[in-house]
C-alpha cells in the first residue's frame, strides 16, 4: 500500500469540466487528507478507552465483581486496538471525493457504501465544521446542503486551507446561478 507524501488536492474546480457537460453519478477521484489515519485512529481510541476505564475501576471497586468486570474491560482494550490499527487504513482506503463546478461527489462508508452527488443547481447550504480534534491535526469537514431527503453531502477530513477553499469556491458557484436550489 503506498500513500501519497501530500495530500492529494486535486484539480482545481472546472479545470477538466464545463457547466454544460453535465453531471453523472461516477467514483469520485480524489483520496482525503492522509492525516485522517491518525485522526480516526485517535477517535477510536478515546471511543473504546471510555468503556475499558469504567469496568477497570468499577473492577478494582467491586471486589465480589472484580473478574466480571475486568475481562470485558481487557476484551474491549483489545478489541479497541485492533481496531485503532485497523479501520483508520481501510476507511482511508474507501472515501474519496471530487468537486467540479457542476457538483461535489463523494464515497464513504466501512461496511455500507454510500456514493452522493449534489449538483450545483440543488446546494442551498455550504458549511465548514472544525472541531478541536480535527484542528490539531490540521483537518476540516465541509457539509454541502440540499434539497435531498437524504441530508447534506458530508466530507471530513479534508485540508483546513482547501475546505476553506471550496467552501468559498462553492458559495461564488451557487451564488452565480441562476436556478434554483430548492
Amino acid at each position: 500500500m503506498s500513500s501519497p507524501a501530500a495530500p492529494d488536492p486535486g484539480p482545481a474546480l472546472g479545470a477538466d469540466e464545463s457547466p454544460s457537460a453535465g453531471f453523472a453519478l461516477r467514483p469520485p477521484r480524489h483520496r482525503i487528507d492522509p492525516r485522517c489515519r491518525p485522526w480516526w485512529t485517535v477517535q477510536t481510541a478515546l471511543w473504546c478507552a471510555l468503556p475499558v476505564v469504567v469496568l477497570a475501576v468499577l473492577g478494582f471497586l467491586i471486589d465480589s465483581a472484580r473478574w466480571w468486570l475486568l475481562i470485558p474491560a481487557l476484551v474491549l482494550l483489545l478489541l479497541g486496538i485492533a481496531a485503532s490499527l485497523v479501520v483508520p487504513r481501510v476507511r482511508w482506503r474507501i472515501h474519496r471525493w471530487e468537486a467540479t463546478d457542476d457538483a461535489l461527489y463523494s464515497r464513504t462508508g466501512l461496511l455500507w457504501e454510500e456514493w452522493r452527488a449534489a449538483p450545483l443547481s440543488r446546494i442551498q447550504t455550504v458549511d465548514l465544521d472544525r472541531g478541536p480534534l480535527q484542528r490539531s491535526f490540521g483537518l476540516a469537514t465541509i457539509s454541502v446542503s440540499t434539497a435531498s431527503a437524504r441530508g447534506a453531502v458530508r466530507i471530513s477530513a479534508l485540508d483546513a486551507e482547501l475546505a476553506t477553499d471550496l467552501v468559498e469556491r462553492f458559495t461564488v458557484l451557487t451564488e452565480a446561478d441562476d436556478e434554483d436550489a430548492t
